[in-house]
């Protein structure tokens, strides 16, 4: 891997982590030449309740991603007692890693297209490039309200190496890779008692069975502990 400059947070319930959360993140690793940091949220302000703990959450993103290069978890979220606003994050985050450093925000587009409704949003790409992962076949810019699409209609790059160049303030497509797993469907059939092991990793698998996780029998089918 080439030598890193740029940091990407990807934020999320995680609630759990699935392949194709990985998958997402391995990609905008690959494709941008980054480091990737999962930021399990504490209290999403924009979700309901999460189904488990953020501490559990946390540590199935550390199992995840053990031994892969060039992904961690950042879970300063969870050490604030607050909601877990992106604003407050990306403040934290430049009080330590200074003005001129590389970083950006990993979202779908469902969340980027929802931004005008977060907290202070006009102020989040004055500290952040924004990496759009956009799923096939989808157009985000008619999608786009008029505010969202002032804001962002001139900061769009074609290529991921101009988030390298400056600190903050790019927004780039990522196309995002086609996976079948969702948390949604992963959680409904755990509960139903259906397979679902191949959609974690074996760790998380394990982890989700060992605690009962999500109404999950004690013990998972033979291979995948």
């Amino acid at each position: 891997m080439p030598d890193v400059t740029l940091r990407i947070l990807y934020g999320g319930t995680f609630d759990p982590i699935h392949n194709g959360h990985l998958a997402v993140a391995l990609h905008a690793r690959d494709v941008l030449h980054a480091e990737v940091s999962l930021l399990p949220a504490r209290d999403p302000p924009h979700k309901g309740p999460t189904s488990v703990d953020a501490a559990k959450r946390a540590h199935m993103c550390e199992l995840a991603v053990a031994g892969l290069e060039g992904i961690d978890v950042d879970e300063r979220e969870l050490r604030r007692d607050t909601p877990s606003w992106t604003i407050d994050t990306l403040r934290e985050l430049r009080g330590e890693i200074g003005d001129r450093a590389p970083l950006a925000l990993l979202v779908g587009a469902d969340s980027f297209l929802g931004l005008p409704t977060w907290k202070e949003w006009h102020e989040l790409p004055e500290l952040a490039h924004f990496v759009i992962a956009e799923r096939p076949g989808f157009d985000l810019d008619p999608a786009m309200t008029p505010e969202l699409a002032a804001e962002f209609g001139s900061r769009f790059v074609a290529s991921p190496q101009a988030l390298h160049g400056a600190p903050a303030g790019l927004a780039f497509r990522l196309s995002q890779p086609t996976t079948p797993e969702s948390a949604t469907e992963l959680r409904r059939r755990i509960a139903a008692g259906e397979s679902w092991q191949d959609w974690v990793p074996p760790a998380v698998a394990g982890y989700i069975a060992r605690h009962h996780l999500y109404g999950a029998a004690a013990v998972p089918p033979s291979g995948h502990l």
